[in-house]
């Protein structure tokens, strides 16, 4: 990770913030790891069952429940370097109960979150009662999937998508002009900063809904390319080859 703007981050908070992040991530890690061990994605059944029946509201707040883990897997590394940097600004100011805003910092992001997942969870609900989805909650027909890429390579492209990278690649300067103080100011910088990390990879998270909630590896390259864009020099550059990779890929599928 870049310093960003010249903060250096030292200090008890980083540790303790990193300890944080880093036991929240393997707790989902954990659980995916679980789910895809079972091959159940809802508990409906034995490994290799097929979920024809429609599902009810217990299996919709079990699929909630994967996918605010999928999410938060996929965005807490790329949180990460906004978390440290509010922790390390609210240090500087000599503001009292660090920990405590940068936790509330924090709820604010997965507010974000909990908001997208329950758009993906429904999404997928309605896909699966009009059997739109296969034994692995992937959308069976492969058109979806190869418009999504193309929708998603177009995406990497738009101003809005490099309008919220700029944001996602200089924390410092959002931390700054945003900050706010109390516990409601640190929740609104929270929410505030997740818009603009969910504007910039709004497309690539959909990527997981037709490909399937519980496809590991596509997963972990999307972690890997969100990383990338934020994190390294260039990273509008690699947004834009990714968008053309990504419609390449997508028009492969569509006319084999």
């Amino acid at each position: 990770m870049s310093t960003a703007g010249g903060v250096k981050r030292s200090g008890s908070e980083r540790t303790v913030v990193l300890a944080l992040l880093g036991l929240l991530a393997a707790l989902c890690w954990a659980y995916l790891l679980y789910r895809v061990g079972r091959m159940a994605p809802l508990g409906l059944g034995a490994a290799g069952k097929t979920a024809a029946a429609p599902w009810h509201a217990g299996d919709l707040g079990l699929l909630y429940a994967l996918w605010v883990v999928v999410i938060a897997a996929m965005m807490l590394p790329a949180a990460a370097p906004s978390v440290l940097l509010y922790a390390r600004v609210k240090r500087l100011r000599r503001e009292r109960w660090v920990y405590a805003g940068t936790l509330v910092f924090m709820l604010g992001y997965l507010f974000v979150w909990c908001c997208c997942a329950l758009a993906a969870a429904l999404a997928a609900w309605l896909l699966h009662d009009t059997g739109a989805l296969d034994e692995s909650m992937a959308i069976a027909d492969p058109t979806v999937g190869a418009l999504a890429l193309a929708a998603a390579g177009v995406y990497q492209w738009t101003p809005a998508k490099h309008i919220s990278l700029d944001n996602c690649r200089t924390p410092l300067a959002f931390v700054l002009t945003h900050w706010r103080r109390g516990t409601w100011g640190a929740f609104r910088m929270g929410i505030a900063d997740a818009r603009y990390c969910t504007g910039c990879c709004w497309l690539l998270m959909a990527l997981v809904l037709p490909f399937g909630v519980l496809n590991l590896p596509l997963i972990c390259g999307l972690i890997a390319l969100i990383l990338a864009e934020k994190l390294l020099p260039g990273g509008h550059l690699l947004a834009c080859a990714t968008g053309l990779g990504l419609v390449a890929w997508g028009t492969a599928l569509l006319f084999p």
